[in-house]
C-alpha cells in the first residue's frame, strides 16, 4: 500500500455534487500529512467524464482525476459502483479512501469496505495524519462525545460529514483520465434501479444546506409550516427546512426533512430550532451545527443547553420578527 489517498466523488443529476469538493480537500489534507498524493474518482456510464465537470476537483486539491465508466455503472446501482471502486483501490494500492457521509455515500462505502474486508470509520468531523498514521475524529454516544480513532492497517476507509470540511482552493489543474470498466457488469447486487423521481418542491437537501430552519411540535400543526417556509425563503437559496421526529411521525412533514438520530445528520453553519424541545435523539443530528438559534416557550427546554442564542417566547411571535429582520438586513 502507498501513502496516496483516493477521494470518492459524488454525482447528482450527472454533475459533481458540492460535497465532492469537501471530500477532495479532505483527501488532499490527509495526503499532505502522509507524504502522498490525492486522486479523485467518479463512476458513471459512458460520457460521464465529458459531462459531469469532474475536472473542477483538481482545483480543490486532487492532483489526478479518474472517471470509471461502464454501461453497468448507472446511478443508484451501488453494488456495481462498489465493485468497480474496490478493484481500483486494490489495483492502485491506496493507503486511504475518503467517502462523503451522504445518503449515497452511506450506501456505497460499506459495500466497498465489505469487498476489501476492511473496517469503515463513518461520519468523521476531522481527519489528520499524526506521525505517519491517520487519525479520524468522529462523534460517539449520540454526539455527546468525540472519539479519536486510528485505523489499523491499510487501506483506511473513512466517510466525512458534509459541511464540516470547507472546500479548499489549491488552484490546480488536471486532465481527466477515463477508465473503461468491464468486470463491474456482473456485480449487479441482485437488483436494478428503474429510475428516479424527484420530490416535489424540494430544492435543497437538509443534510447539504448551509442554513437549516427546523420546526417541532411547538409549531402546533402542518398548517403553520408556511411561517418556517417564509423564514427559509428570506434566508436565501442556501437554506432548507428540517423537522423533529415527532413532527414526521405525526405526518406533518416528510421523512426527508427529519433531523436526528433516526433521520439525517446536519452540519449547517446556522441552525434554527423552532418549537423544538431538544430530545437527545434530535440533538444527535444537529449538535455539530456552527451556530444554533433556539426559540421555545419552556425556559428549561434541553435545546437551550446546546443553543448559542436562545429566545424564550412564542414562535408565532418571534419568527415573524426574525423574518422581518432578515429581510431588512438583506435589503441593505
Amino acid at each position: 500500500m502507498t501513502n496516496n489517498v483516493l477521494a470518492v466523488a459524488e454525482l447528482k443529476a450527472g454533475r459533481v455534487a458540492g460535497v465532492s469538493k469537501e471530500v477532495a480537500t479532505a483527501a488532499r489534507t490527509l495526503a499532505d500529512g502522509l507524504g502522498g498524493s490525492a486522486t479523485a474518482v467518479a463512476t458513471g456510464t459512458p460520457g460521464t467524464a465529458a459531462e459531469a465537470g469532474v475536472e473542477v476537483l483538481a482545483a480543490h486539491g486532487t492532483e489526478r482525476v479518474l472517471v470509471l465508466e461502464s454501461e453497468a455503472l448507472a446511478p443508484g446501482c451501488a453494488g456495481v459502483h462498489a465493485a468497480a471502486l474496490a478493484d481500483l483501490v486494490a489495483d492502485e494500492g491506496y493507503g486511504a479512501v475518503v467517502f462523503p457521509a451522504t445518503g449515497t455515500g452511506k450506501d456505497l462505502a460499506p459495500r466497498v469496505a465489505a469487498k476489501l474486508k476492511r473496517p469503515l470509520l463513518t461520519d468523521a468531523t476531522a481527519l489528520e495524519a499524526v506521525d505517519g498514521e491517520i487519525v479520524a475524529t468522529r462523534p460517539v454516544y449520540a454526539g455527546k462525545a468525540l472519539a479519536k480513532v486510528r485505523p489499523v492497517g491499510a487501506p483506511a476507509l473513512v466517510s466525512i460529514r458534509p459541511n464540516v470540511f470547507a472546500p479548499g482552493s489549491f488552484g490546480g489543474t488536471a486532465s481527466v483520465e477515463v477508465v473503461a470498466v468491464e468486470r463491474a457488469a456482473g456485480a449487479d447486487g441482485g437488483y436494478r434501479v428503474q429510475g428516479f423521481e424527484a420530490a416535489e418542491g424540494v430544492a435543497l437537501d437538509v443534510s447539504e444546506a448551509a442554513i437549516v430552519v427546523s420546526g417541532g411540535r411547538g409549531m402546533k400543526g402542518p398548517e403553520n409550516w408556511g411561517l418556517l417556509e417564509d423564514l427559509r425563503d428570506a434566508l436565501g437559496d442556501t437554506a432548507a427546512l428540517g423537522a423533529s421526529r415527532a413532527v414526521v411521525d405525526a405526518g406533518w412533514r416528510p421523512h426527508a426533512e427529519q433531523v436526528g438520530q433516526t433521520g439525517k445528520t446536519v452540519t449547517p453553519k446556522l441552525y434554527f430550532a423552532l418549537g423544538i424541545s431538544g430530545a437527545i435523539q434530535h440533538l444527535a443530528g444537529m449538535r455539530t451545527a456552527g451556530v444554533v438559534v433556539a426559540v421555545n416557550r419552556d425556559p428549561d427546554a434541553p435545546i437551550f443547553g446546546v443553543a448559542d442564542y436562545g429566545i424564550v417566547g412564542d414562535v408565532f411571535e418571534v419568527v415573524p420578527a426574525l423574518i422581518d429582520a432578515v429581510r431588512s438586513l438583506r435589503e441593505e
